[in-house]
């Protein structure tokens, strides 16, 4: 029974951290695309 109980909250921390790094990354690449709008505006290359 405790290793149930272990298995499946290792499971759910990996999860959990996996769901975060994937979140992460995606807020990073709309960072990173607002920042090539704001220098393309700035340029004058709408």
């Amino acid at each position: 029974m405790k290793f149930t109980v272990q298995s499946f909250f290792l499971a759910f921390v990996l999860l959990a951290t996996l769901a975060g790094c994937n979140t992460i990354a995606g807020m990073g690449e709309d960072i990173e695309a607002t920042g090539e709008a704001v220098e393309d505006a700035a340029d004058g290359d709408e």
